[in-house]
């Protein structure tokens, strides 16, 4: 489950998408939308791997 802060920048850039309605901010909604799902799984993605990579950084620490 995402941050609740994830989900208020999502709504946020949903909410800014619904306001531009003209033909050149049809272009600006998509890539917004496009955005808003890479960050959406970037943090996602980060969140599975934690645990990773909290392992491989304190390995790297006690191995210096």
């Amino acid at each position: 489950m995402l941050d609740p802060i994830v989900w208020l920048h999502v709504k946020i850039m949903l909410t800014q998408i619904h306001v531009a309605r003209d033909e050149e901010g049809q272009g600006l909604t998509e890539y917004a939308l496009i955005l808003a799902l890479i960050a959406v799984l970037a943090i996602a993605a980060l969140k599975f791997l934690s645990g990773r990579i909290d392992s491989a950084l304190n390995t790297i620490a006690s191995s210096l």
